[in-house]
């Protein structure tokens, strides 16, 4: 009797690609009546339309694990099919499920219900068997309650524009670009899901990747690129490879002022994959006042920004795409940013203003219902104390927070504008 030896990720993988390959005919007998329309239109159109559908009332602000949500996840499937890429989850699909569990997801009411991640991927051209992975999260905050912004305690939907459907049709843009015009290597597209209810889909899709982590080049994510001002982009990750800045400092570009931030960690689904040891770089335009509130909607988005943005990823992509395994080094990067809140979900419950080089933890935004919130933190304070402990920067608050426990009681000094506030906050 012949024993059967457990098949490895990489042959699965394998198997996985060449069966996929195999019914590529069968795919493209479905896309007979079913041309897109995308190539009549601007860039600015392309992505005003897939923004505004994903965006929409109807969508109820798509969060994960709910009817609405599987709406989004199958026009994403659809817009895939469609530019032909290969459906790369089980069972020749786009669509892998994954269960939400958890802390956030049963305060949110979906707790052990089904989400989806979107995989699809457009073959190498020449090197099939190495990747690149650029990911965004398609899912959005619902009716906002615990995840919201908002004042107040009525229910509002999030139609969740800029975070995140703006990466989400940045991603499809991409997509259509790349099946129109392969590269060398093999690129994977993966709209995410679970972004807001604490990383799940990117982490689920990183645990059970199926090809061998060092045949991934790099991930590139887009999250909150929907409102540029001023040109100001922020691109995080820089020193996570050996190779970023070099690449960015071949890309000119007279739209766009770029701000490179060393962090690989971050509230965002490249930190997944920097957990993971694989070079990223995340594209954000940055936080702003309709941040987690229902006033994020797609009337509010720059798409001509947009465009320049997604010209300089691409760009990226198809530069990265020259390099060989080998010649990326994966690198730990010495700012690791982290959000204002540990996962156990003690913190202030604040986003931090990243871009900020003065003394103290400056606030971008103040979540509702957090401790800072109930504090009487407001967005723009700058934190310089908590208990005993100087607050010199982001590094000195989070070492502050390690020792904190829930129902702690500490005294909290702000600058706020030219005064200083003692406020008392409780964990």
């Amino acid at each position: 009797m012949l024993r059967r030896t457990p098949q490895s990720k990489y042959m699965k993988f394998h198997t996985t690609l060449y069966r996929t390959i195999f019914f590529l005919p069968v795919l493209f007998l479905l896309l007979i009546g079913c041309q897109p329309d995308d190539k009549v239109l601007t860039t600015e159109e392309y992505l005003r339309n897939h923004i505004e559908w994903l965006a929409a009332d109807e969508r109820e602000g798509r969060l994960a694990g709910t009817i609405h949500e599987a709406d989004a996840a199958n026009y994403i499937s659809d817009r895939f099919l469609q530019y032909g890429l290969l459906p790369m989850a089980e069972r020749i699909s786009y669509i892998q499920q994954f269960e939400l569990t958890g802390p956030i997801p049963q305060l949110m009411g979906v707790e052990n219900h089904i989400s989806r991640n979107v995989i699809g991927a457009v073959p190498g051209s020449v090197y099939p068997e190495r990747f690149i992975i650029v990911g965004a999260h398609y899912d959005g905050q619902g009716w906002g309650g615990l995840i919201s912004m908002d004042s107040g305690d009525e229910q509002r939907i999030h139609n969740s524009a800029d975070d995140n459907a703006s990466g989400t049709a940045g991603l499809l843009w991409l997509a259509n670009r790349f099946a129109e015009s392969p590269a060398q290597s093999s690129v994977i597209f993966a709209a995410f899901s679970g972004e807001e209810l604490g990383l799940l889909g990117s982490r689920y899709y990183v645990a059970n990747l199926e090809m061998p982590k060092d045949s991934v080049l790099a991930m590139v994510n887009l999250d909150m690129i929907g409102r540029l001002d001023g040109g100001k982009v922020d691109i995080f990750g820089t020193e996570t490879a050996n190779i970023w800045n070099t690449l960015l400092d071949r890309i000119i570009s007279d739209s766009l002022s770029v701000s490179r931030i060393p962090a690989g960690m971050g509230s965002s689904d490249h930190a997944a994959f920097y957990e993971a040891r694989i070079p990223v770089l995340h594209y954000h335009t940055g936080t702003h006042d309709d941040y987690h509130r229902s006033a994020d909607t797609s009337d509010k988005i720059n798409y001509t920004g947009m465009k320049w943005v997604l010209e300089h990823v691409e760009e990226i992509i198809r530069d990265l795409d020259n390099y060989l395994p080998e010649e990326i080094e994966f690198r730990e990067s010495t700012d690791p940013r982290p959000a204002a809140m540990r996962r156990d979900g003690i913190g202030l419950g604040v986003v931090p203003d990243y871009r900020y080089e003065g003394t103290g933890l400056r606030i971008d935004s103040v979540r509702n219902g957090y401790s800072g919130y109930r504090a009487g933190v407001q967005d723009g304070d700058i934190v310089i104390k908590l208990g005993e402990r100087d607050i010199g920067d982001i590094y000195d608050y989070m070492d502050f927070m390690s020792g904190v426990e829930s129902g702690d009681e500490y005294p909290l000094i702000v600058l706020r504008g030219n005064r200083e506030l003692e406020l008392a906050v409780i964990f």
